[in-house]
């Protein structure tokens, strides 16, 4: 019988453990080639006075089972900051047995004992289990939305018109 999992927040010295997730996920995602993070960065910026991210680690029987990573975001509309969810992966193993509705708990917590108004994410079209997940939860897609990006070469040339 598996224990429940434990949460806690990942210091620098989680630097590798971190980016096993992340490869993980984009392994998940079908991306396992874009993953350009190293330990050695994600480790300095953890170290910094005010690191870019936070992160959770769940353990299942001292084993590394799952992670959260995210970052305060703010809304004009509500004038609050928020929770934005940018990495949550759960290895296949560990999945169905209470690691990700932990973490997600965790960071529901989080975000109300520091005032935040609320938590957001993205989730690929595809990525049926995730929806269910968070439908599950409560949340709602907001399809009206659509997210947009711009880097590498496009930003640069924005950069620099």
């Amino acid at each position: 019988m598996l224990s429940n999992p434990t949460i806690r927040f990942a210091t620098p010295a989680d630097a590798e453990l971190i980016l096993r997730f992340i490869k993980g996920l984009a392994e998940y995602e079908h991306e396992a080639d874009s993953v350009a993070a190293t330990p050695a960065l994600i480790r300095s910026q953890m170290e910094q006075p005010e690191p870019p991210f936070e992160c959770l680690i769940a353990e299942r029987d001292g084993e590394p089972a799952g992670f959260a990573l995210f970052f305060r975001t703010y809304s004009t509309w509500t004038g609050r900051p928020g929770l934005y969810l940018e990495d949550f992966f759960v290895p296949e193993r560990f999945r169905g047995h209470g690691v990700g509705k932990a973490l997600f708990k965790k960071m529901a917590q989080l975000a109300i004992e520091r005032g935040w108004a609320r938590m957001e994410w993205a989730v690929l079209d595809w990525n049926h289990p995730a929806q269910e997940f968070y439908r599950a939860r409560g949340a709602a897609a907001k399809d009206e939305w659509t997210v947009w990006r711009l880097d590498g070469d496009a930003l640069a040339k924005v950069a620099h018109e």
